[in-house]
């Protein structure tokens, strides 16, 4: 048998950690992996169009399957394209092992062609980041990183020279035992006994709930029901925490709605579970806090805590729910459903006026039809900007979909390269990616990805021909629009001549048929709908400086935007609510 080259090794030990594909583009020090692959049977080599993308999929398949993914890049300009993708990757706390080739490691240091110091550029994204200097030192290394992508959640970068990588491998064999999953985090008896005695001496809880309420639905559930608590959201917890809730109260922040700013500010105990919320400016600074995280440098960065719970949320509520005593008090829970459901009843009037006749078509519109029309399983990847509100508003979480973006990276162009990683995953289930023409028009040489690949991705393309948040950010500070139109091409048309289905929508009435259409096409799809660009939203609250600011920006209509299927969920738990 020929002895293995490190190459060789490293896709052997990748393979082993549970990596089913390697995203990239090839080139010089990458080609003794890119060989190793072809030569492999249980890895592929996924060849994108940039880097950049390489990144979102690796990400996108990680948040959705929890498991390690992988990207690459070329040494140098390469694999400095990685970056922005392994940031919302690690902000995301993907699970990503990342390859950055490097040049040949005698010239490193030299000014060599191309040369750059991955194992430094990429240390701020990533939980480690190192080079590969010896063949003997590779199998640990690799090891280390795959330990600290899984262990901690989030990026590990390794950089490798092109020599090194076709140099033998070392002759002792490789049977490390690897991390594959994660442990499960409870607190500590003193902290429960001490987050129940709050609870117990609070009259008003009410619980605000992120992305580490995954896998927590039913937990989360039966200790409001205990505590007679309402539920608000940031927008990572949606998908986790909405569907069969009989306690939402909506979403707060930026992109929120409902009555969750209420029930955040009038209780006097603050639970939140499971989210890193940035927008601290949404956050009460009267009430009692506390916060339960997995991730202990996250407690207490937002505000000011008076109880920091150390634990993942599963774990800590069914240790904390049995020891609180229950709560027969509902008037704190059925006055924030009263408020979100009036809520909704009155933002829903500005979507439900002829909006199915105007043109051009309102996105909210395209956003509710698309949320009745797409699979019950469906995956949703959603572009940073408008998207984000359509997304949050309207696609309706139900258990079994799954929404992904840039939430907290907050990057452009995110939505196609992670409806790439989606796709890849299950061939046959359902991905959507909700598109704004600034974000697609970024990255759109990617589309052609999906064409190689007979990827059947589905490209709604929100396309109001601007960068439709950047004008209500200066709308709110009171500024002129300027920089933000595009002079778009028909994009239906683009995508017949790249060989997959296209068609372009602009009236309402052509939109469902159009969905269905390219939802039963076998392959690759994008429907360019000609969106109207003045419907832009609004955050459920908003400052005096804010509103001066509309004021100034004359001849925009603002909406507050509807909010699909959430209103009949609303109207239905006020029916829980007991009458007098």
């Amino acid at each position: 048998m020929a002895k293995q080259n490190v190459a060789e090794q490293f896709v052997d030990i990748l393979t082993r950690a549970g990596v089913k594909r390697l995203y990239g583009v090839v080139g010089d020090s990458l080609n003794p992996v890119v060989d190793a692959i072809r030569r492999t049977p249980a890895i592929d080599w996924i060849q994108v169009r940039h880097e950049e993308v390489a990144a979102f999929a690796a990400g996108a398949e990680a948040q959705l399957t929890g498991k390690l993914a992988a990207c690459a890049g070329s040494c140098g300009p390469g694999n400095l394209h990685l970056i922005n993708g392994l940031y919302d990757a690690h902000r995301s706390m993907a699970p990503v092992l990342a390859l950055a080739s490097q040049i040949p490691s005698s010239e490193i240091g030299l000014g060599y062609f191309q040369e750059t110091h991955p194992d430094q550029l990429f240390r701020e994204c990533s939980h480690y980041s190192e080079l590969i200097s010896n063949p003997q030192q590779m199998p640990r290394v690799l090891q280390t990183a795959i330990q600290h992508a899984i262990g901690r959640g989030g990026v590990s970068v390794l950089a490798l020279p092109g020599d090194i990588a076709s140099a033998p491998a070392p002759d002792k064999p490789i049977d490390h035992a690897l991390v594959t999953s994660r442990p499960s985090v409870r607190p500590g008896d003193a902290e429960i006994d001490r987050l129940a005695a709050l609870i117990d001496g609070a009259k008003r809880v009410t619980l605000f709930c992120g992305s580490g309420t995954a896998g927590a639905h039913a937990e989360v559930m039966e200790f409001a029901e205990r505590i007679k608590s309402p539920i608000g959201h940031a927008l990572r917890g949606k998908e986790w925490i909405q569907y069969d809730n009989r306690y939402d109260v909506g979403m707060s922040g930026l992109l929120g709605y409902g009555a969750a700013y209420e029930a955040t500010h009038e209780c006097d105990l603050l639970i939140l579970l499971g989210t890193d919320f940035p927008y601290n400016a949404f956050l009460p600074d009267d009430v009692k806090i506390v916060q339960v995280d997995v991730r202990p440098e996250h407690l207490g960065r937002r505000s000011k805590l008076d109880l920091a719970v150390w634990g993942d949320v599963k774990e800590t509520l069914r240790s904390l729910t049995p020891r609180v005593k229950e709560k027969t008090d509902r008037r704190f829970l059925d006055k924030m459903l009263k408020k979100h459901a009036d809520a909704l009843e009155g933002v829903v009037k500005a979507y439900t006026r002829k909006v199915d006749k105007h043109v051009p078509i309102h996105p909210e519109y395209v956003a509710s039809v698309l949320d009745e029309l797409a699979d019950d399983d469906a995956v949703f990847t959603v572009d940073t900007g408008m998207c984000n509100v359509w997304a949050a508003r309207y696609i309706s979480p139900n258990g079994r979909r799954r929404i992904i973006g840039s939430f907290s990276h907050g990057s452009m162009a995110n939505a196609l390269p992670q409806a790439i990683g989606a796709q890849f995953i299950d061939r046959g289930r359902q991905v959507v990616s909700m598109s704004g023409d600034g974000g697609f028009s970024m990255l759109m040489g990617d589309f052609l990805t999906l064409v190689q690949y007979d990827l059947p991705v589905k490209v709604v393309l929100f396309n109001n021909s601007s960068l439709g948040m950047v004008e209500l950010e200066m709308l709110v500070a009171g500024l002129p629009s300027y920089g933000t139109t595009n002079h778009n091409p028909d994009f239906a048309a683009i995508a017949r001549a790249a060989g997959a289905y296209g068609v372009r929508v602009e009236k309402p009435k052509q939109l469902a048929g159009a969905l269905k259409d390219a939802f039963r096409h076998k392959g690759p799809a994008l429907v360019d709908i000609v969106t109207d660009p003045n419907a832009l939203s609004i955050p459920p609250k908003i400052s005096a400086e804010m509103v001066s600011g509309f004021a100034l920006s004359a001849g925009k209509i603002v909406l507050d935007g509807g909010v699909g299927r959430m209103l009949q969920m609303a109207r239905s738990n006020l029916r829980n609510v007991p009458r007098p």
